[in-house]
C-alpha cells in the first residue's frame, strides 16, 4: 500500500489539486502559496501560460497546472504556488493547496511525473524557454487519488 513515510527515505512535498488531479511539488522548490492574483495575458503565448502577474513587485509568469498536465477538466484557478528558479520565480495556478506532506521516495518514484511525455508540446516549449523551470516541473508528480486517501487515513490514525 502507498503510504506517507515515517521512517526511511522520504520527500517533503506540497500537495495541490487542479481539476480532478492531485500534484506533489517538491517543497524545496516552493517559495510560497497565495490567492490567485490578476493576470495580464501576453500575445502569442502557449496555452498553458496564462500571462504575467505582479507578485511582490515583480512580473512573474503564471502557468496553468491543469493545462500543463493535460487534465480533462480545467477550472478558474484560485491559488498560486510560486516556484523558486534560482534568482527568478514562476507561479503555478492551481485550484487548491492541500498542504505539506512527507511521502516515501518509493511512492514518489512510482508516481507519474507531472510532465510525463517528452514529446508533449508544453514540455518542448518550456525546454526551449527555461531549463530551470523544466527541471522543477519534471520533479513534480501526479498523485493518484488512492494515495491521497491512504495518506489521509494514516494521518487520521496517528
Amino acid at each position: 500500500m502507498l503510504m506517507a513515510s515515517h521512517s526511511g527515505s522520504s520527500d517533503t512535498v506540497l500537495l495541490c489539486r487542479s481539476g480532478s488531479r492531485l500534484y506533489a511539488l517538491p517543497l524545496a522548490n516552493v517559495r510560497e502559496t497565495m490567492r490567485a492574483l490578476p493576470v495580464d495575458p501576453m500575445p502569442a503565448m502557449p496555452e498553458f501560460l496564462l500571462g504575467l502577474s505582479l507578485i511582490r513587485g515583480t512580473a512573474v509568469p503564471v502557468l496553468d497546472c491543469a493545462k500543463l498536465a493535460r487534465s480533462e477538466t480545467s477550472t478558474a484557478p484560485s491559488r498560486y504556488v510560486t516556484l523558486a528558479l534560482g534568482e527568478r520565480q514562476a507561479a503555478l495556478a492551481v485550484d487548491a493547496v492541500l498542504g505539506v506532506r512527507t511521502l516515501s521516495t518509493i511512492v514518489m518514484a512510482e508516481a507519474a511525473p507531472l510532465l510525463d511525455d517528452a514529446g508533449h508540446a508544453p514540455v518542448q516549449k518550456i525546454a526551449a524557454l527555461d531549463a530551470e523551470l523544466l527541471m522543477v516541473l519534471q520533479a513534480a508528480r501526479l498523485i493518484p487519488e488512492s494515495l491521497w486517501e491512504a495518506v489521509a487515513s494514516q494521518e487520521e490514525g496517528a
